[in-house]
């Protein structure tokens, strides 16, 4: 087994994906049904995947459903993202003990393996690279969960209703990243997936599977499908300079009438796979011997997130939200050089508004059309 081959394995096979990995000591992270969603996290045996199930996505909106077929990765994005395990929402970072002495927490990541990681989530995972192990100062806790991944993507044929990853070419197919890729099939022929070798990690994992070649015509039809998906999207950025609409915006009345709307919940800072800004908290016990320092999630819709000496910078709802999309979808741009947005749909889905993303951009870009909006 080298690099660039692809072979097949049946739904047994997968089940032998996850038992290899496991003895290989790997902590493998998974997708898996509970309270009523798909998310993700640490499973011991195929058993735990979603075969048979897929979801209904639209605006605020996000449910199950039983499928006629037993599809492992036939669903959409579900709440959580990768991120979590690798950038975790809430972690210790240092202790103080009664002399004032400042003891910096240790991490010592065990190896991970991620079971399911589609094109969108690929991007986001090579975004948060940048941002937090690039540049002068990375995070060297970030650095070290990313060094011990091991990943297998899955090549998207069937795209969900708020999914977008074709306009922000992140997707439906995972190009590049990955250990082993994964394509589902099944047909008349069977329930199989074709398995893409990345790298000799993945050359060494999938060596230990009970494998046959892939055919042409197999590998083929496979590819086509998943090209199929791209135009199968629920939903699509508008085909304008998203960067330049978003600069010339800025005092657009739109944005007040998405603050109508937004609760400023921070769902979709939550959700989404990249937003990646903290906060810290110090917490003591009530001897006042110990005391730790904590970092936890924050988000830009927090009223306290600007906040300087004199209060917070933005205050107001329609100011909040005009940072987040232009940040993501504008001046990320001038900080990392890409997109802080990779499609996948989430913020759409588990906004308790139903606010899309792609709508208020197109609205946006009308306006400026219009001439309303010029501030060049």
């Amino acid at each position: 087994m080298t690099i660039g081959d692809t072979v097949t394995i049946d739904r047994a096979g997968l089940d032998r994906l996850v038992t290899v990995l496991v003895e290989h000591g790997y902590r493998v992270i998974g997708p898996q049904v509970r309270e009523g969603a798909i998310v993700l996290d640490e499973i011991d045996s195929g058993d735990r995947l979603p075969g048979g199930w897929g979801v209904h996505t639209e605006p605020g909106r996000y449910r199950l459903f039983r499928r006629d077929d037993e599809a492992v990765f036939s669903h959409s994005a579900g709440p959580g993202s990768w991120k979590q395990f690798l950038h975790p929402p809430h972690r210790r970072i240092a202790r103080l003990d009664s002399d004032l002495n400042t003891e910096p927490v240790q991490e010592i990541p065990a190896p991970t393996a991620f079971l399911g990681v589609r094109g969108c989530d690929m991007a986001a995972i090579g975004v948060l690279g940048q941002v937090l192990g690039g540049g002068a100062h990375p995070d060297s806790a970030f650095a070290a969960r990313r060094r011990e991944l091991f990943i297998i993507g899955v090549n998207c044929t069937e795209p969900g209703g708020v999914c977008f990853c074709a306009s922000m070419h992140t997707g439906p197919d995972v190009s590049s990243g990955y250990d082993l890729a994964l394509t589902e099939r099944i047909d008349d022929a069977g329930h199989r997936f074709l398995v893409d070798v990345g790298t000799e990690a993945g050359a060494r994992i999938a060596a230990e599977l009970v494998t046959e070649p892939s055919s042409e015509a197999e590998i083929s039809a496979a590819r086509a499908e998943v090209a199929a998906a791209a135009g199968r999207m629920g939903r699509s950025m508008p085909d304008v300079d998203v960067r330049d609409v978003l600069r010339r915006s800025h005092e657009s009345p739109h944005w007040q009438d998405v603050a109508s709307r937004c609760l400023t919940c921070a769902n979709c800072t939550m959700v989404c796979p990249t937003c990646f800004c903290t906060t810290t908290e110090d917490v003591t016990d009530l001897t006042g011997t110990h005391a730790e320092r904590w970092e936890r999630w924050a988000s830009c819709f927090e009223l306290d997130f600007s906040h300087l000496h004199g209060g917070s910078v933005r205050q107001s709802g329609e100011s909040r939200y005009r940072q987040w999309l232009t940040h993501k979808l504008s001046t990320w741009y001038d900080q990392f050089g890409s997109s802080g947005c990779v499609g996948c749909g989430r913020c759409i889905a588990w906004c308790p508004a139903g606010i899309d993303l792609t709508v208020e951009v197109a609205r946006l870009a009308d306006t400026v059309e219009g001439g309303e909006d010029d501030h060049r």
